[in-house]
């Protein structure tokens, strides 16, 4: 009482505080808001294309509406980078539309419509199964007042058909500007027909060792200067990890082990004057009750007989071969400890089938083809029996050419295996294999028509109870997992950077690295899906040679940040990779050529210790030297020469070369060569969606804030 009254003495203090309390709660939310700290703020934006902004708050609404069209078969990350995708391209298209003023009226949408699969819906046609633009109208107006779910459904779509009729627009503008002349047809033509044939030789550049070759950092800057294009990066990280798996111990398993085989025999309990038997797996009397227990078993009892091929693999010919009331186990089947006791078997259980169907006009399932009678199947059915019980028939061979069961044709008259509890068959069907031998052929008439049967294979059936517990790490076990991490985590913070290494070498630690990770990248090598540790890594806070614990699926991992890379172009030590084969390649050429000028065909052959070759039918169009690879250098300077010329040297892709034309061969004439101009049209036309796209965005200015929401 005496603290409730001195709480009531200080009533005016406690509101002060509270307030105080408040008000600096509000002016940090200020002072803390992304103006001030540059983070993401309210309306802010996940791209700017060209200037244009795409609204994170309009992004996040498309990506929802994306995860419930596609549901749980895609990853979060995987839908915002193709909403992202999507949102790019309709902004850059759009902007191409307002600048040549492109625009869609009521009628063209309607044409949209008529041609696109909205047409098939019945609510848009008339009573003929036909689409009706009033219908369509009155439909849609209908919607609007009387339901507002499927008028705000439609607006999307529409949406949608406008952006797609725009893009046809578009595009069919710009297709109509592609075309091929009968002169480019004609040249085509030629590249593909006409050939050369040529006698060469090559001295590779692999005459010259790699080592003989010096070259420097700076030679490296040099080339990247001269060939920018070939070495631009995006920004990127590289990392490296040590994954502290969280799996269970060999105490773990032999405990689980020893957990299920207590399970298997009667507990006597042994009191002063009485003996108490708690019956277990072994002699329950009620299997299933046993089992769906929790604290017995991870699995529930299934009652459905099963093949051999339905039971676990480890166990599968000892179960087949054991007697009722015998029990196997325990035995180890993936992560799985498990006993499994024989309770029933049935004798050839299962029975595999072929067939030949006679079909007859009105029979079930009748295909539009289907005119013969019911008469007519069956006589023709009687004569497939006979021709099918033949010695030499091959009843496989029979149903893929007579049996009018689409299905069944494409397996060579194979319906796979049935029980006598299936009731995909029909009666009779299911009769003839249950009541005939492996082997037999016969003849049944079910609702289908008439079939020839002939039963391929019997197997036997049994049915198993199985006491399984699972070999799950125990709390013990992933107590020590995370001292282990922990410790570890905090000896190479303590070390230097780059002894990383060494601290996991020094515990037998495994580390392992991964090179280039994007910033909208998810999969880790070895970690699977992590989102986590690539955001950290790109964090502006987060240093070369920081060191992070995270929590993962099944255990920890211990990241360290090896490397960053800025957009733009390569560092030479980045570069030298691709670089230096192309500098030494330049160079060995240089030399190849430096000290073998002047001389003809035979001399640089004999002076180089090279034989020489010959190719023939060369082509334009397919510059292929035999042993030498792809030359389009060395075959278009074939095709420049005169017949018997020689060449100087050439520097090739694989070597250099000397060539001497030893035949030219024109191309068959050819009357008209509109046929190859429309080929070449065709595929200019068939590629502008695509081309012009990526043109257009790799001209545009495009700014990708992705990561700082996702």
């Amino acid at each position: 009482m005496a603290i409730l009254e001195n709480i009531r003495k200080r009533t005016t203090v406690l509101i002060l505080i509270i307030g105080m309390a408040l008000f600096a709660f509000v002016i940090s939310g200020v002072f803390t808001s992304n103006d001030f700290a540059g983070g993401a703020k309210v309306g802010s934006s996940v791209a700017e294309i060209n200037g244009e902004s795409i609204s994170i708050d309009d992004f996040r609404q498309e990506v929802e509406a994306a995860a419930n069209l596609y549901g749980s078969g895609i990853s979060s990350n995987q839908l915002v980078n193709q909403v992202y995708d999507q949102q790019v391209r309709k902004t850059i298209l759009a902007q191409q539309f307002e600048d040549l003023g492109i625009d869609v009226e009521s009628d063209q949408i309607i044409e949209f419509v008529r041609t696109s699969g909205f047409a098939q819906l019945p609510e848009f046609q008339d009573e003929n199964g036909i689409f009706n633009e009033e219908v369509f109208i009155n439909t849609v107006a209908d919607w609007k007042v009387n339901d507002p779910i499927r008028f705000d459904w439609w607006l999307k779509r529409e949406e949608s058909i406008i952006q797609s009729a725009k893009e046809r627009i578009y595009f069919n503008l710009i297709k109509g500007g592609v075309g091929a002349t009968l002169a480019e047809g004609e040249f085509d033509y030629k590249l593909a027909n006409e050939k050369v044939d040529i006698q060469y030789v090559r001295v590779p550049y692999t005459a010259i060792a790699d080592s003989t070759i010096q070259v420097s950092k700076e030679d490296i800057q040099a080339y990247i200067n001269n060939h920018p294009n070939d070495f631009k990066q995006e920004k990127a990280r590289d990392i490296r990890f040590v994954y502290f798996e969280e799996k269970p111990s060999l105490e773990d398993e032999n405990q689980v082990k020893e957990d299920i085989t207590n399970l298997i025999e009667d507990k006597v309990t042994n009191a002063a004057d009485t003996t108490y038997v708690e019956k277990q797996f072994r002699n329950t009397d009620d299997i299933a009750a046993f089992l769906d227990r929790s604290r017995n078993s991870d699995t529930k009892y299934d009652s459905i007989f099963k093949a051999k091929n339905e039971l676990p693999s480890i166990a599968a010919d000892t179960l087949m071969a054991m007697s009722i009331g015998e029990i196997y186990g325990p035995y180890r089947d993936g992560d799985f400890f498990r006993v499994t006791k024989v309770l029933d078997k049935k004798a050839e259980g299962s029975v595999k089938s072929s067939h030949i169907l006679y079909a007859y006009e009105g029979a079930q399932r009748a295909g539009a083809d289907i005119t013969r009678t019911k008469e007519e199947a069956e006589a023709e059915a009687k004569k497939m029996l006979v021709e099918a019980k033949k010695a030499d028939a091959n009843f496989a061979a029979l149903a893929r050419e007579h049996s009018d069961d689409p299905t069944a044709v494409q397996r060579s008259g194979d319906i796979g295996y049935f029980r006598q509890s299936d009731l995909g068959l029909a009666e009779n069907y299911r009769n003839f294999l249950f009541e005939n031998d492996l082997n037999d052929i016969g003849m049944v008439e079910t609702p289908f028509g008439f079939h020839i049967i002939k039963i391929d294979d019997k197997q036997d059936l049994i049915q198993v109870a199985t006491l399984s517990r699972e070999v799950a790490p125990s709390e013990e076990t992933t107590n020590t997992l995370f001292t282990d991490a922990t410790k570890f985590e905090m000896a190479a913070i303590d070390a230097e950077p780059e002894a990383f290494g060494d601290v996991a070498t020094a515990s037998s630690y495994v580390v392992r690295p991964v090179n280039k990770i994007k910033e909208m990248d998810e999969n880790l090598p070895g970690l699977s899906t992590q989102r986590g540790i690539v955001q950290w890594a790109f964090n502006e806070d987060t240093k070369v040679g920081d060191i992070k614990r995270f929590n993962i699926n099944n255990g920890y991992a211990v990241v360290q940040l090896t490397k960053k890379y800025k957009d733009g172009l390569m560092s030479p030590e980045d570069a030298s990779a691709t670089a230096l084969p192309k500098i030494r390649k330049e160079r060995k050429a240089e030399q190849i050529i430096a000290a073998h000028s002047n001389m003809d065909m035979d001399a640089f052959a004999s002076a180089s210790n090279v034989a020489k070759s010959n190719a023939s039918s060369l082509t334009m169009k397919s510059p292929t030297l035999p042993g030498a690879g792809r030359e389009p250098l060395v075959v278009g300077t074939a095709f420049a020469l005169p017949l018997d010329a020689t060449s100087g040297l050439i520097k090739g892709e694989t070597g250099v070369f000397m060539i001497k034309v030893t035949k030219k061969e024109d191309a068959p004439n050819v009357d008209n060569f509109s046929t190859y101009a429309n080929t070449l049209r065709t595929g200019a036309s068939n590629r502008v969606n695509g081309a012009v796209y990526n043109a257009l965005k790799e001209g545009a200015e495009v700014e990708d804030k992705r990561a700082i929401f996702y």
